[in-house]
């Protein structure tokens, strides 16, 4: 009797499940709808009003005028807002502690302990409204691609990531974890990049790309942030950085590369990296030279007023203090050139250095540096967008894109400050702050 009885409730169980199966179908493929009160068209570089934008799981499915609410989707009310897409920021260090006076910081976690900091790091920075970034180096290889894959499976909020896996750098370069003691071993896991030579060059970017890293970070000249070395000065060779650039070619990515100094600069466009960042003593030649190449400028001019009053306020080392005076008006002076010349300028702000969700404070910088606010919104919209190839992804809100997008209360391209106060985000069709 029981055996029967169980049988009959199965029986039940798979009937309901059965009526059920159509409904929960429908609602997975119920559209959403976002009614905009203004748009920013980032690709046409010009403002709509009063849009219906319709969402079909985690892509725009159309976007058109506003003519009354839809009956077959729930329509969020971002009436009241500018609706832009999803800020991207093309310079980030989401998984290592943030900069501190101590020389040793990248030593004193340990990885599991610095997940959780990412983790953290992520949410901040979606938060703030950028849905998209490239994490370009991280202490510890790969850490960067655990944290992509976490978001990516929705195991942590975050953004949008493509990463580097480690720094490529030559021993005691700007990406090493320089000024300890000598008798003091740094882990392998955080020597990952260091190369020795051309043949070396070619087997550690092939081991990066195979770990998992989108693309790869060089450090091509001395850093402002590392003890012992001078921004100005060439590290990598031009033969190892093609070397690099080569064995991305190989499996369809691209090499970026940190480069201060003006002749560090040259030296990795000519050798074909797609992107320069800092690019702090940039001069007119190298200006030419990345227009005529087509490669991109990611420069972190708002960082520089960051490090001289923080960094003078808790401690930092008197090297990076002068360092970042050297370098600082410099370099935005080379934007203002750069901007002239037409040189593609992508956004990035070197976040990690000040805190992670303060991304946004950059765009002031960039008007007041040359741009118009379009450009800078685009700079940090369509323009990232093609320096990653994710055109045909991210980047604007139009038919086929991923639905990630933020609302602002008032007009960015009045006061681009407000970009800096983001009142909603969505990622991928799903509203993450409201």
């Amino acid at each position: 009797m029981l055996r029967r009885l169980t049988c009959l409730a199965g029986a039940a169980l798979t009937a309901s499940l059965a009526l059920l199966v159509p409904t929960l179908a429908l609602a997975q493929t119920k559209p959403t709808y976002v009614h905009a009160g203004k748009l920013i068209d980032t690709e046409a570089g010009k403002v709509l009003t009063n849009q219906l934008i319709r969402i079909e799981g985690e892509r725009v499915a159309a976007v058109a005028p506003w003519t009354g609410a839809p009956s077959d989707g729930p329509v969020l009310d971002w009436s009241a807002y500018t609706v832009l897409p999803g800020l991207m920021d093309m310079h980030t260090h989401l998984v290592d502690q943030e900069q501190t006076d101590n020389i040793a910081e990248p030593l004193l976690t340990t990885a599991a302990e610095q997940a959780y900091i990412g983790a953290a790091h992520a949410r901040a920075t979606l938060m703030a409204g950028f849905t998209s970034v490239r994490d370009v180096g991280s202490w510890r290889a790969f850490s960067d691609v655990a944290l992509r894959d976490a978001i990516d499976r929705g195991l942590v909020p975050g953004p949008r990531m493509s990463v580097a896996g480690a720094y490529m750098t030559t021993p005691g370069g700007g990406g090493e974890i320089t000024g300890i003691a000598a008798d003091v071993g740094i882990p392998p896991e955080m020597r990952r990049g260091v190369v020795e030579d051309v043949a070396d060059t070619h087997k550690k970017a092939r081991a990066l790309l195979v770990g998992g890293a989108d693309f790869l970070k060089l450090i091509a000249t001395g850093a402002v942030l590392t003890v012992g070395t001078e921004p100005g000065q060439l590290e990598l060779s031009a033969e190892e950085i093609a070397a690099a650039v080569e064995e991305a070619a190989k499996r369809a990515t691209y090499a970026t590369a940190h480069a201060h100094g003006a002749e560090g600069i040259k030296v990795a466009v000519r050798a074909g990296v797609r992107s320069i960042e800092h690019g702090s003593l940039i001069d007119d030649e190298g200006i030419a030279l990345m227009k005529a190449k087509g490669a991109w400028l990611v420069a972190d001019i708002y960082n520089g007023d960051f490090i001289d009053a923080y960094g003078r306020e808790h401690g930092w080392p008197a090297e990076t203090l002068r360092k970042n005076l050297e370098t600082t008006e410099a370099q935005r002076i080379g934007f203002t050139k750069a901007v002239k010349a037409g040189v593609k300028i992508a956004y990035g702000t070197d976040a990690g250095v000040f805190p992670h969700g303060q991304n946004a404070r950059q765009m002031p910088y960039m008007v007041k540096y040359g741009m118009t606010p379009m450009q800078a919104i685009q700079s940090a919209t369509t323009v990232s967008a093609a320096l990653m190839g994710k055109s045909a992804e991210v980047g604007v809100i139009s038919k086929g894109r991923y639905a990630d997008m933020i609302a602002v209360a008032g007009d960015p391209l009045a006061d681009i400050t407000l970009l800096s106060s983001v009142a909603k985000v969505m990622k991928g069709g799903v509203v993450v702050k409201e």
